[in-house]
């Protein structure tokens, strides 16, 4: 698609399971300059659902295919939208950048970095725009916070934590059932296998790929039992995978160490009962926040009687440090999934087409942050062993161009 403005985005979906499906009729009610024109997956009776809803939502009817090579020979289709399984998302993105289609992709990690390399060897070779869809970095509270650290609440950034913590144990027993791609992944892969909802926000905070880069990380696993344990309770001991021995540890740990001095943490956790978190933690010289006690402190602001520091909740400070894009929406109507982030993520993507400018999660980000995945791999693999993460911006994280100020983006704080 040419970098030129255009009003209405003719989309194609490649990937309409549950997540694909949502997003899709997401845009179908709610962004008219948006139409859905043609559609792919490879089982069939998810084609024809989305079809129909196409139908019945908008009157038009898309064009449906088994194979997603098929949509990139189309001309009118602009851009592809990729909530497919994790395997497939660099071949779909790199096979749309060569087709000249406009490319965004739903979350997850790389498989090689050479994948990772690819990627953006062939966006700079086609200029063709490609997207993460990280929704987390248009979370309320997450931009809150970004806006916070601007206007200097946090001081000098130290240190970040986050984790993708959350009850997946049936999701994964019964992957064959309910056609889930995490089941094979959590059989044969040990690592931070999904690592960008935490990571995602925190890159933004540390100006990573834009005057800072991720040096190094360690990682390690604990043993597995988790989802052997719900199948034996939950479907028997005859059930299949009952006694498999699953690749992926039920808590996987991932420390980075960062060019400037910080640190992260980030925490693999789904395969152990527990209530849904993604444990975000920020501190500076100045402050701290931590999600799951929905919690500041700041050092000569907040309460405190002698030792005795006290929490503050951070909802008494969205009225003075809630983001722009936030005041917008919520004078606009928050609208869709998780709270809004969908809506917000997607729309960035979209308005970056019709404005003619560069992604706010560009290729750089995507890459970095996918390849957490595999060379967390390496690391746990090597019994915890310290490796280097590349850097894909090839030193121009040093010195890069301004980012496109707007509604949408997440490297500067500007007005809507």
């Amino acid at each position: 698609m040419s970098q030129a403005a255009k009003k209405n985005i003719n989309v194609a979906f490649s990937g309409l399971g549950q997540r694909g499906i949502g997003l899709m009729n997401l845009m179908l009610e709610t962004m008219p300059d948006v139409n859905i024109i043609a559609l792919s997956d490879r089982y069939a009776d998810r084609v024809e659902q989305a079809k129909n809803d196409v139908i019945t939502k908008r009157g038009n009817t898309p064009k449906g295919f088994l194979d997603y090579r098929e949509v990139l020979t189309l001309p009118e289709v602009d851009a592809i939208i990729t909530p497919s399984n994790w395997e497939s998302h660099f071949p779909v993105c790199l096979d749309a950048m060569k087709a000249g289609k406009a490319v965004a992709t739903e979350v997850g990690g790389a498989y090689s970095i050479e994948q990772c390399w690819d990627l953006v060897k062939t966006h700079e070779q086609t200029g063709v725009p490609v997207m993460l869809l990280e929704n987390c970095c248009y979370g309320e509270t997450e931009m809150t916070v970004l806006n916070m650290i601007k206007k200097g609440m946090f001081g000098e950034l130290i240190h970040a934590e986050g984790g993708y913590r959350h009850d997946l144990r049936e999701q994964v027993a019964l992957g064959n059932e309910l056609r889930h791609y995490r089941l094979n992944n959590y059989k044969h892969r040990n690592g931070e296998v999904y690592p960008t909802h935490e990571l995602g926000p925190i890159s933004k905070w540390f100006s990573i790929n834009r005057g800072n880069r991720m040096l190094s990380l360690a990682s390690f696993a604990s043993k597995s039992r988790g989802v052997n344990e719900w199948i034996k309770k939950n479907r028997g001991n005859d059930f299949e995978n009952a006694e498999y021995t699953f690749a992926l540890g039920d808590v996987v740990t991932t420390v980075i160490k960062c060019a400037h001095g910080e640190t992260i943490v980030l925490t693999h956790d789904t395969s152990l009962p527990r209530p849904y978190s993604r444990g975000n933690l920020l501190q500076g010289t100045k402050g701290i926040w931590m999600e799951d006690k929905n919690g500041v402190f700041f050092d000569g602001i907040s309460p405190r009687d002698g030792w005795d520091h006290k929490w503050e909740s951070i909802e008494d400070y969205y009225d003075h440090y809630r983001h722009p894009l936030w005041k917008w929406f919520r004078e606009h109507g928050v609208e869709g999934g998780h709270g809004g982030m969908d809506y917000l993520v997607l729309r960035a993507f979209i308005e970056s087409l019709q404005n003619g400018t560069k992604t706010p999660i560009d290729v750089y980000d995507m890459a970095a942050w996918m390849a957490i995945t595999c060379l967390s791999e390496d690391s746990i693999a090597m019994g915890g062993q310290q490796v280097p993460i590349p850097d894909f911006t090839n030193g121009k994280w040093i010195d890069r161009e301004p980012p496109v100020l707007g509604k949408y983006c997440l490297d500067e704080i500007c007005d809507c």
